[in-house]
């Protein structure tokens, strides 16, 4: 069985965008910049996050050509009903391993809503069912269970802790790992 396609850039610029029931996780765009400043300038947001986020809207601007448009991995995470882009999804393809893990962010003011959870389910599909990997992993630092939750709904199970695993802006962050394989993805499919 082939568990991953060699041409996994051409599927994941094919894939997008993806609909769900109340976003589309798309490519980046031109007009963005506006959105990535208010969520990449939000305390809340990257005080979990490796990103030091941006300032400015030419920081944000940078953001988005220098890494987001190039990546084929980054789907942005738009509300359909608002035609506004509320964070993103970084999937980190590791060919070699038949594997992706990923990283997201959502500006705070759509927190508890759902709406990772249901990005996140997209993006377990397209892993699965297009892409064909074998397994997906992430991690969240300590403080911030709540990415953790969004994990488990999506089927995904804590695999361990790591203290001190990495320096994150001057601080050591202890990590929580979680994964899934194919077939635990498919036995949840029924």
């Amino acid at each position: 069985m082939t568990y991953m396609k060699s041409n996994h850039s051409e599927i994941l610029h094919a894939a997008a965008p993806i609909e769900t029931a109340r976003l589309m996780l798309r490519r980046p765009q031109d007009d963005d910049t506006q959105d990535i400043l208010e969520y990449g300038s939000d305390e809340r947001v990257l005080e979990h996050l490796i990103w030091p986020g941006v300032a400015t809207l030419d920081e944000a601007k940078a953001s988005l050509y220098d890494y987001l448009m190039p990546n084929p991995g980054v789907f942005m995470i738009e509300v359909k009903d608002e035609q506004k882009c509320i964070g993103s999804f970084d999937l980190r393809m590791m060919p070699d391993h038949h594997k992706a893990s990923f990283g997201f962010c959502i500006n705070s003011k759509y927190w508890g809503r759902g709406y990772m959870t249901e990005a996140l389910g997209a993006m377990l599909e397209l892993c699965f069912d297009k892409l064909e990997l074998n397994r997906v992993e992430a991690s969240c630092f300590k403080g911030n269970e709540a990415s953790g939750r969004v994990q488990e709904k999506c089927g995904m199970q804590l695999e361990g802790f790591s203290p001190q695993a990495q320096l994150v802006k001057g601080v050591f962050k202890d990590e929580y790992i979680y994964g899934i394989t194919r077939q635990q993805w498919l036995a949840l499919q029924g």
